[in-house]
């Protein structure tokens, strides 16, 4: 047997011994056996580096050092999930659902809702080819170097898998783990860890792989991603798990609310039992052509929901409240409490929300309060212990002048929170509001982060957005921590954000009200901020996601003098004022509705969808009668298929629809 076959033979034994130990719960070998087999071809490996394969098991063990983690787009965006607190609220979510549908649904999964750290892995011709946070769900960070040392991640498939394909999953560090790393760290005299799931997603960064793998990290697998031939949810997950995922088989398919209750109920008594944290269930919709349908929202699948269990309570005391002003002049009232620990993390502030809440909660400083983390995240006051207020009669009035600038607060009608309006001469919501525009979403301004933004201030070198595009060099090497490096990529951050599209640049405004999805409709609604600075109540009312309180906010906005010097500021200094005009090629498929859907050869789905539109088409989500014909590829879904045979759709052929035009 020659060297390079004696590796290959290794490699192929180890995946296998991998597979029969997570998937099918046996053990071939005995671990000495095991560890023995992994050094002999890590000898091999090293000493004949012309056979060297990214995912041998031999990646398990680590050793790449990443000193910067790429920033990658997912192919699909990656959704948070709504939440839902009680069955009245599961009960309306499948009323919602149905009623979009104008049908009854009555197939569902249930699957536990893990405590970890979101990834996306992208496989190709069965290797893992690189995973990636969740991120923001756009995009995320590539951590493909520390999730090859997850022992249960498989990094070569077996069986029928499709030649490309995503899998979502959630990264763990079970209880018994995370209590032996705790007591190493105690040994050596180091902090302990807060949180499992903290340290889970902390552990996806570290620099040196090697240190990951010495974290028991697992991976639960919960969804595959993309066009793929499986007519349910179910399916798929049973798909994946016969090609070497870890898919838990406490997932259960129902048909009913009631069932949901029963399983939500089951899982809720046991919680306490796993071997990991869980802190609710997810419903999903079964059938992947009614999640088609169903669609998302700006946040969230509308086919799939969590149900939280009741947060964990704890009582400590309320020493003060303070007040924050944020970069829209919202003034937001804080209780410094008593440090307390909570699931796993210390809590010292919760917010208050606004003046109602506090008057709704009735409490006084130096009562002992009722606090838990609404969402298992954020901690919330829930109410105080009357039994140990004693002689507290003074309740907390709210107060009536920024805490930062000492102007008179308003409280606007139909809102709750009060707002300090002096947002031209009001330190923090100036800051907030230079924070914002250079931060990721928006401008995403490469060597600016939120200190540099006060520090400028501070120096008296910006007072509004449009300073940043005054700083010069002899401006900024004075100032500390500012070397010749800095400026410069300060500088050139700058000024490559000039190329940003209009819709950031709407976005980093600042407008109260107006998020990332609403700038995105606002800009492909008006083409240009002189536009949008004109539109009428009525015209702005019109756009999809815009509302009363929006156009309000808009308006508002424009007609302040203030602001317009900006803008013409802004124009002045070449910034994208107007959504790029895309000539249309031809309107050849004008008044057609075209659904996209499989795996292409020539082009990729993104590309046909683009060609659709520059030929006056209209790209559809899912098929329905609307539908005038389906671009379809290999492994298009066999459910598809099937309804467009129903209805009478055709089917072109990615060539015929390419020589159509």
């Amino acid at each position: 047997m020659t060297i390079k076959e004696r590796i290959e033979q290794l490699r192929e034994q180890l995946h296998r011994y991998n597979y029969a130990y997570y998937i099918e719960d046996k053990s071939l070998v005995t671990d000495l056996a095991f560890d023995q087999l992994l050094k002999e071809l890590q000898a091999l490996e090293q000493a004949n580096p012309q056979y060297n394969d990214p995912n041998s098991p031999t990646q398990r063990v680590g050793g790449n050092i990443t000193k910067n983690f790429p920033t990658v787009v997912h192919a699909e965006r990656m959704y948070s999930l709504d939440n839902t607190y009680s069955p009245q609220e599961l009960g309306d979510w499948i009323k919602r659902i149905e009623k979009r549908l104008g049908t009854p649904v009555n197939d569902f999964t249930c699957e536990l809702k893990f405590d970890g750290a979101s990834i996306n892995m992208t496989y190709v011709n069965g290797a893992l080819e690189k995973a990636v946070t969740r991120g923001d769900g756009t995009q995320g960070d590539e951590v493909t170097a520390n999730v090859k040392t997850i022992k249960n991640v498989p990094l070569r498939l077996q069986g029928d898998f499709p030649e490309r394909f995503d899998i979502r999953g959630e990264i763990i560090l079970p209880l018994e783990g995370f209590k032996q790393l705790n007591e190493k760290r105690l040994a050596a005299g180091e902090e302990p860890y807060r949180n499992p799931r903290n340290t889970a997603s902390g552990s996806l960064k570290l620099q040196d792989s090697t240190e990951t793998a010495q974290r028991p990290l697992e991976c639960f697998f919960y969804a595959l991603a993309g066009d793929l031939p499986y007519s349910t949810h179910w399916e798929g997950l049973t798909k994946a798990r016969s090609w070497g995922f870890t898919v838990p088989n406490s997932m259960q398919a129902v048909s009913s609310i009631e069932e949901m209750l029963d399983y939500i109920k089951k899982w809720g008594y046991q919680r306490d039992t796993l071997p990991f944290e869980i802190d609710g269930v997810v419903i999903k919709v079964n059938s992947i052509d009614v999640q088609e349908q169903l669609g998302f929202t700006a946040k969230s699948p509308r086919w799939a929901i969590s149900y939280k269990y009741k947060a964990e309570q704890v009582s400590t005391r309320l020493n003060s409240v303070s007040y924050q002003v944020g970069r829209t002049g919202a003034i937001t009232p804080v209780a410094n409490l008593e440090p307390v620990l909570l699931s796993g993390t210390i809590v010292k502030r919760a917010s208050l929300h606004n003046a109602d809440q506090i008057e709704k909660l009735n409490l006084r400083v130096g009562d002992y309060v009722y606090v838990e983390k609404g969402g298992e995240i954020i901690p919330k006051i829930m109410g105080f212990d009357p039994e140990r207020r004693g002689d507290l009669a003074a309740a907390i009035q709210y107060i009536e002048h920024c805490p930062d600038c000492g102007s008179p607060l308003e409280r606007i009608e139909g809102e709750a929170q009060h707002y300090c309006i002096n947002d031209a001469n009001c330190p923090t919501q100036i800051i907030g509001k230079i924070q914002h525009f250079v931060g990721r979403k928006a401008m995403d301004i490469e060597g600016i982060g939120s200190e540099t933004v006060s520090l400028l201030y501070q120096q008296g070198l910006i007072r509004t957005i449009a300073d940043l595009y005054r700083l010069t060099a002899d401006d900024l090497l004075p100032l500390e921590r500012m070397a010749q490096k800095s400026v410069d990529n300060l500088l050139a951050g700058v000024a490559a954000s000039k190329k940003q599209p209009f819709a950031k640049v709407l976005f980093g405004l600042g407008i109260r009200h107006v998020g990332e999805t609403v700038a995105k409709r606002l800009v492909k609604h008006f083409g240009s901020m002189e536009a949008l600075a004109n539109a009428s109540y009525e015209a702005l009312l019109a756009v999809d996601d815009v509302g009363e309180k929006i156009v309000e906010s808009l308006q508002a906005y424009f007609a302040n003098p203030q602001q317009q010097e900006m803008i013409h500021a802004l124009r002045g200094f070449g910034l994208t004022l107007a959504a790029e005009v895309k000539q249309q090629v031809s309107s050849q498929l004008e008044g057609k509705t075209i659904v996209v859907s499989g795996v292409f050869e020539r082009m990729s789905r993104n590309e046909l969808k683009q060609l659709i539109e520059d030929h006056g088409g209209k790209v559809g989500s899912s098929i329905s009668g609307k539908t005038s014909f389906v671009v379809a590829g290999a492994s298009m879904g066999p459910a598809k298929k099937e309804k467009a045979s129903q209805l009478g759709v055709p089917l072109v052929s990615e060539e015929d629809f390419l020589n159509m035009l």
